[in-house]
C-alpha cells in the first residue's frame, strides 16, 4: 500500500512540476476590482503598466456594495465578480491567474519572476499570508502549524492556474458584504479541498507582502540604480506589496520608490506621471488659481514676503486673492502692500484681525470660496512663514498634474521643513527612512506623503468631488494642519512632495520680537538667507567674483559695497528711535598714553541690543573680504567698539586727526551726500589722500592703529550717518 501511495504522489507533484515548466508570461492573467478611479487605483495600474502586466479590472463603475471593508468584514462583491469572470478561464490549463486588491497595492518586479516565484513554490494556488487570524479569531487553532513565516491566510493577494482557481470561488453563494477572507479561509482549512486544490500559503512573502503586522519587517533596499522592498525577517523580495489594514501609507511610502524599482536614479521618486504644460497657452486661458494667504501670527520679513505675491511668474488675471491677517501689528504691512498693487487684485477679499475670525474658520471661508466657483481650476494656500523664492513655484506644481501637491521647503541649515515622511500609530510625526535625503536633496522627485503643511495646492475639481462634503479645517480637538491631512487621507486622495526644483524656504518666526522698530534687522541669526536679501547690497558676491570690483582710494584703504539701503535706512532709524546720542568720547581705556580723545556723537550696538547681532555681520560678511584684501591676516571678528555717529553742522560736523584703536577698521556711509548732507568725508594725513563722496551702504576698510592716522572732514549742511566698528583691537 505505502509503495502505491508514494507513487501517487510522485505522480501528482510530477504532473505539477510538469506544468509549472510551461507557465509563460503570455498566459498569465492578473485580475482585479475597483468600483472608482482612485489615486490607489491609479498607482496601481501605473506599477502594471511599468512591468508589463496584463489586467481584468472587475466593477468599474458599478455601485460598491461589498459593505465597508477598511473597518469591518465585507468584500464578497469580489468573489461574485471574480466567480463570473473565471468561468471564461476555466478550461485553460497552461493559463495561471492571479487575483490582486487594487487601491492598496503595488507592484515590486515583473511577471517572469513572479511565475519563477510561483513555480518553485510546487503548489496550484497560493494565497497570501499574515500574522493575524481575521476575521474569526476562533478558527486560529485550526490553522496547519508552521515552524517559520505567516500562519494565517489573506485574500487580498492569490495566484494559481485558472482552472483550480474557478473550481474554487464556483463554490460562492453568498450576499455581496459577506466577507471573501471568511470563505477563503474556510476553504482552505478543509483539508480534503486543500488537498485536492493543492493549495498553500505564502508564509516566507516570497510573491506577496502583507504589511499589516509586518511593517518593521520591509526596509528598503538599495544598490546603485535599483531600488526593492525587501523583507529582512526571511531575506526575501516580495513581488507584490499589499498595504492592508492600518498600514496603507507605509504603502504610500515604499510606493515612492516603486514601480521604479529597476529604474532608479539619483534618488528620483516617482517621476514618470503625465505632467501639463503651459507654455503655448495664452495668458488669458490659464487656470483660474484661488490664491489664499494666512498671516496667523507675527512673521518676520512680512514686506518680501507679499511683494513675492506679485513677481509670481502667473497672469495676475488668473488669480482670485484672498488674505486672513490675524495679526494686528501686521496692518501696516497688507496696508501698504494694497496700496501698491490693489489694481491687480480687482477681486481680492481682505479679512482683518478686527473680525476675530479663528484660523480654522477662515481656511474653511478661503477653500469654499474655490469649492463653490466652478471655474476655480486650483486652490494655492500659502503661510506667511513661506519664502517662495521661485517665481515658477506655481506654474511648476500646476505642470505636475496631482491632486494635491506642495513643495518642499525647510529651514535654511536644518531638517525643519513643510512634510512628514511617515506618521506614528497615534497619527503624529515619524521620520521615515529617507526624510533627511529628501530635504537635503539628496533625492529628487516626487514623493506621496501623509503630511503636508504651510503651502500646498488642490485642484478645484477633486475639492468639487471626493473632497465636496468633507470639513478640511476643522475637528474639536485638532490644529486645521491635521485636521486638513487627516481629512484628505480619509477620502483616499494622495497628497504629493515635489523637490525636482528649487521653491525657496520656511521662516523662523518664533524669536521675532515686534516690539522693536525694525525687527528683521535682528533675523541674522534665525533666518540668515533673508536676512541677506533684505540687508546685504545686492552686489556684495560681485567683490569675490571681480578683482577690479574693490576700489583702493588710498593706499591700503579699500572700498566695496556692505549694506543695501534698507540696512541703512533701518540702522538710522533705530538709532533715532532710541535717541540716547551721547555727547561724550571714545577712549579706549585699556590704553595708555599717546592716544587722544575721540569725542563724537553716537550709540553703540550694546545700547540698542544688536551686538551679537553685528559680530555675526562681522563674521560673515567682513571677515572674507578681509582675508581677501589684506593677505595672510586671519581675522578673529572681534570688536568692542561699534556705533553709529551722526555728524551735523551744529552738533558735531566733524572728528579730530586720531588713531582708530584697532587692527582695522570699517566705515559704513548709512546715507547720501548732496541728498541728506553737504561736506564730510574722511582724509588720511600720512598719504595726504581724501574720500569726500562715500556711497550709501559701502565701506571703507583701512588699517587702524599708527599707520592710518585720519580725520573726519566737516558737515557742512543735514546730518550724515556712519557705522563704526574697531575690528580685533
Amino acid at each position: 500500500m505505502f509503495p502505491l501511495l508514494l507513487l501517487l504522489v510522485v505522480s501528482v507533484q510530477s504532473s505539477v512540476s510538469a506544468e509549472h515548466r510551461r507557465l509563460s508570461a503570455d498566459n498569465l492573467l492578473v485580475i482585479t476590482a475597483a468600483t472608482e478611479e482612485t489615486d490607489g487605483f491609479n498607482r496601481f495600474m501605473r506599477t502594471s503598466r511599468e512591468f508589463n502586466y496584463t489586467v481584468k479590472i472587475l466593477g468599474l463603475g458599478e455601485e460598491w456594495k461589498g459593505g465597508d471593508v477598511a473597518r469591518t468584514v465585507g468584500g464578497g462583491q469580489k468573489v461574485r465578480w471574480l466567480k463570473k469572470e473565471l468561468l471564461k478561464h476555466s478550461d485553460k490549463k497552461d493559463m495561471v491567474i492571479m487575483f490582486v486588491d487594487s487601491y492598496d497595492v503595488i507592484f515590486a518586479s515583473g511577471p517572469e519572476e513572479l511565475l519563477s516565484k510561483f513555480s518553485r513554490l510546487g503548489h496550484r494556488v497560493v494565497f497570501s499570508a499574515e500574522g493575524f487570524c481575521w476575521p474569526d479569531q476562533r478558527l486560529a487553532s485550526k490553522y496547519p502549524v508552521v515552524h517559520t513565516g505567516k500562519r494565517f491566510l489573506n485574500s487580498g493577494g492569490f495566484i494559481g492556474f485558472a482552472s483550480d482557481l474557478s473550481a474554487i470561488v464556483q463554490q460562492w453563494k453568498y450576499k455581496d458584504n459577506d466577507d471573501d477572507q471568511l470563505f477563503y479561509t474556510k476553504i482552505y482549512l478543509d483539508k480534503s479541498q486543500r488537498t485536492k486544490f493543492n493549495m498553500t500559503l505564502d508564509h516566507r512573502s516570497r510573491i506577496f507582502q502583507n504589511l499589516n503586522g509586518a511593517v518593521d519587517e520591509v526596509v528598503l533596499k538599495f544598490e546603485r540604480a535599483k531600488v526593492r522592498a525587501r523583507n529582512v525577517a526571511y531575506d526575501t523580495l516580495p513581488v507584490v506589496i499589499h498595504g492592508n489594514g492600518p498600514t496603507k501609507l507605509q504603502l504610500n511610502y515604499l510606493g515612492n520608490y516603486v514601480p521604479t524599482a529597476w529604474t532608479y536614479e539619483n534618488g528620483c521618486g516617482i517621476c514618470d506621471d503625465d505632467l501639463l504644460f503651459f507654455s503655448d497657452i495664452p495668458d488669458d486661458q490659464m487656470p483660474l488659481v484661488y490664491v489664499a494667504v494666512f498671516i496667523e501670527h507675527a512673521t518676520p520679513f512680512m514686506d518680501e514676503f507679499l511683494e513675492r505675491l506679485t513677481t509670481m511668474n502667473y497672469p495676475m488675471t488668473r488669480i482670485r486673492l484672498f488674505i486672513h491677517n490675524n495679526v494686528v501689528y501686521h496692518e501696516h504691512h497688507i496696508h501698504r502692500f494694497w496700496q501698491r498693487h490693489k489694481s491687480l487684485y480687482p477681486d481680492a477679499v481682505l479679512v482683518g484681525p478686527e473680525e476675530n475670525l479663528q484660523e480654522d474658520k477662515a481656511r474653511t471661508m478661503a477653500v469654499e470660496s474655490c469649492k463653490k466657483d466652478p471655474e476655480c481650476d486650483y486652490y494655492f494656500s500659502i503661510d506667511s512663514d513661506v519664502a517662495l523664492t521661485n517665481a515658477d513655484a506655481l506654474r511648476i506644481l500646476i505642470e505636475e498634474n496631482k491632486s494635491v501637491i506642495a513643495p518642499m521647503l525647510s529651514k535654511h541649515g536644518k531638517l525643519w521643513s513643510n512634510f512628514w515622511g511617515a506618521l506614528s500609530p497615534e497619527g503624529y510625526y515619524s521620520r521615515s527612512e529617507d526624510y533627511i535625503e529628501i530635504v537635503q536633496g539628496k533625492r529628487i522627485g516626487l514623493w506621496n506623503v501623509p503630511y503636508i503643511t504651510q503651502v500646498y495646492l488642490i485642484k478645484g475639481s477633486v475639492l468639487r468631488s471626493k473632497l465636496s462634503r468633507v470639513s478640511l479645517y476643522v475637528e474639536q480637538g485638532m490644529d486645521p494642519d491635521m485636521v486638513f491631512c487627516k481629512s484628505i487621507r480619509d477620502q483616499g486622495v494622495f497628497m504629493f512632495l515635489s523637490n525636482r526644483d528649487e521653491f525657496g524656504r520656511l521662516v523662523a518666526s518664533t524669536n521675532f520680537n515686534t516690539s522693536r522698530l525694525h525687527p528683521d534687522m535682528w533675523q541674522i541669526f534665525d533666518n540668515p538667507m533673508d536676512w541677506r536679501e533684505k540687508y546685504i547690497n545686492e552686489n556684495y558676491s560681485k567683490i569675490f567674483e571681480d578683482k577690479s570690483f574693490v576700489e583702493q582710494p588710498c593706499p591700503d584703504v579699500y572700498w566695496f559695497p556692505a549694506f543695501s539701503d534698507k540696512m541703512c535706512d533701518d540702522l538710522v532709524e533705530t538709532m533715532e528711535d532710541y535717541g540716547q546720542w551721547s555727547g561724550g568720547s571714545h577712549k579706549d581705556e585699556r590704553l595708555s598714553g599717546g592716544y587722544e580723545n575721540v569725542p563724537t556723537v553716537d550709540i553703540h550696538m550694546n545700547q540698542i541690543g544688536f551686538e551679537k547681532e553685528w559680530l555675526k555681520f562681522l563674521k560673515e560678511y567682513i571677515v572674507p573680504v578681509t582675508e581677501k584684501l589684506y593677505p595672510g591676516y586671519y581675522p578673529k571678528a572681534q570688536a568692542i567698539m561699534n556705533f553709529v555717529v551722526r555728524y551735523r553742522p551744529d552738533e558735531q560736523p566733524s572728528l579730530r586727526p586720531h588713531h582708530d584703536s584697532s587692527t582695522f577698521t570699517i566705515n559704513i556711509a548709512l546715507n547720501r551726500k548732496s541728498i541728506d548732507y553737504e561736506g564730510g568725508g574722511c582724509r588720511f594725513l600720512r598719504y595726504d589722500c581724501k574720500v569726500e563722496s562715500p556711497r550709501k551702504g559701502w565701506s571703507f576698510m583701512h588699517p587702524g592703529r599708527l599707520t592710518h592716522y585720519h580725520e573726519g572732514l566737516p558737515t557742512t549742511r543735514g546730518t550724515r550717518y556712519i557705522m563704526v566698528s574697531f575690528v580685533d583691537p
